[in-house]
């Protein structure tokens, strides 16, 4: 069975293009070597890939030519004991430092703002004068 249909299959990515173009940007690996998305999986092979920003290292239980529910996906690979702990100490840096990106919650500022923000002397706000 092909890599990016057997990724799809498992549930890993949404569509089989979203699995190929990982795959074409060499974030799977089959067996320790970066694979093509035509490679044949079977059973007893070791995937690293990266799924949303996370490493994980799975191995190949079984094969699926069809997309079915997610529990029947979860019975195809088994994850390794140092993928899962991995990913349980990157959700625990997720957990204490979240990206600061995600606090920002006004956006951009209006241009009354942008006008607001000019016309404060900065430097007279910052000197270190005593």
């Amino acid at each position: 069975m092909r890599l990016d249909k057997w990724l799809w299959a498992a549930r890993f990515y949404k569509t089989r293009s979203l699995a190929s173009e990982e795959i074409g940007k060499g974030r799977v690996q089959v067996n320790g070597a970066v694979a093509k998305a035509s490679r044949e999986v079977k059973p007893g092979d070791e995937l690293v890939l990266r799924h949303q920003s996370l490493p994980r290292t799975v191995r190949v239980l079984g094969l699926s030519a069809q997309r079915g529910p997610a529990v029947q996906a979860q019975m195809l690979y088994e994850e390794t004991a140092e993928s899962l702990a991995l990913a349980q100490q990157f959700r625990e840096q997720r957990r204490l430092a979240p990206e600061p990106a995600l606090g920002i919650t006004e956006g951009r500022p209006t241009k009354r703002q942008r006008r607001d923000l000019d016309r404060v002397d900065w430097d007279a706000r910052w000197r270190a004068e005593i």
